[in-house]
């Protein structure tokens, strides 16, 4: 079994104002983060999530319980130790001036110098290794501000791995990053927890990557209600259907993703399988129609002809002869033109 280095003890989250009642946002939390894993945090907008992530690293005090960091009471710390086990990653870009990207790795060893802030050879050589682990070592020499975001984010990861915490905490680490950034994100921090193993505690609203890369989720749910597991366990037990419960919309397990059910009418029966068949499916479902078999009742019919190189759509809308299209923007033209129809009658 791995080791604990962060855990809470009937952990209470939320805010207790001078004046006025106090707002519980979840409690009764008995969490772990365990050494060389990558944990995600997921959960709908204003569930409390950045509350949760700002009391586990003692930016706010808990209404009740405990957070303990390697055992220890982390409200019983001074703040330089704090940092010595833990470092955390922000969304917010912070400022800073005319820093290269060695200099600010370097300030991740400011917990670890004596009162002047002297860089010993072990600390330069550990800022060094850290550039390295993030594959930033071409970025030393230049300005922070000049930096893409990508590249800035991999820098800020160095800094925080640079304080050699037992816990990195990252507030939304792949934002602002395209797709195959994000995935370059998520595939370096899971390399680090493995190889360092340090644990990484990182909240994040990229479904799809959190599923594929997490070792373990913690779903906050509206009302409080934290749900911890696999993700796999997670999916296979509802706990995204109820985490995220809206009017229209649900969970489809076999893909991993959310979909937006249409007006039943919008029915659109598909004929057709293999790469086009996918993408045309697609097509539709971002179209606002609902995908249903070729047999059965439907607004349009459209049945994939030709190759895989260059297929062929054939649509039938309701009373009209077919029409042969070559492309998917065509076909959802078709679509959505009878669909305008069938709303205007």
């Amino acid at each position: 079994m791995s080791t604990t280095v962060l855990a809470t003890e009937d952990l209470s989250i939320g805010y207790a104002p001078r004046r006025g009642p106090r707002r519980v946002i979840a409690d009764n939390l008995n969490l772990a983060l365990h050494a060389g894993e990558v944990v995600c945090l997921l959960g709908p907008n204003g569930v409390g999530k950045s509350t949760l992530l700002r009391t586990l690293v003692g930016m706010q005090p808990p209404l009740a319980g405990r957070v303990l960091l390697d055992g220890d009471d982390l409200a019983a710390l001074a703040p330089r130790e704090v940092a010595r086990r833990l470092s955390v990653v922000l969304t917010e870009r912070i400022e800073v001036g005319q820093l290269t990207a060695y200099a600010l790795v370097a300030l991740g060893r400011h917990p670890h110098t004596d009162w002047t802030g002297r860089l010993t050879p072990r600390d330069e050589e550990v800022a060094r290794r850290a550039l390295e682990a993030v594959d930033a070592v071409n970025l030393a020499a230049r300005l922070v501000h000049e930096l893409s975001d990508g590249e800035r984010q991999r820098v800020m990861v160095a800094r925080a791995l640079a304080q050699e915490p037992l816990v990195m905490v990252l507030d939304e680490p792949t934002a602002f990053l395209d797709l195959p950034r994000r995935v370059e994100m998520m595939r370096l921090l899971r390399r680090l927890a493995r190889e360092t193993n340090r644990a990484l505690l990182l909240s994040t609203h990229d479904l799809d990557l959190a599923l594929r890369s997490a070792d373990a989720l913690w779903l906050l749910a509206p009302g409080g209600v934290m749900r911890v597991g696999a993700p796999e366990d997670l999916v296979l037990g509802g706990a995204f259907e109820a985490a995220f419960a809206s009017e229209g919309i649900s969970f489809d397990r076999a893909r991993g993703s959310f979909h937006v059910h249409p007006p039943a009418y919008r029915r659109v029966a598909l004929v057709g399988d293999g790469l086009a068949g996918v993408w045309t499916a697609r097509a539709l479902e971002r179209a606002g129609c609902l995908v249903v078999g070729g047999d059965e009742p439907a607004l349009a019919r459209v049945i994939i002809s030709g190759s895989e190189a260059a297929p062929r759509w054939n649509v039938w809308l309701d009373g009209t002869a077919p029409q042969r299209v070559a492309s998917l923007r065509e076909v959802v033209a078709l679509v959505r033109q009878l669909a305008a129809t069938e709303d205007a009658a």
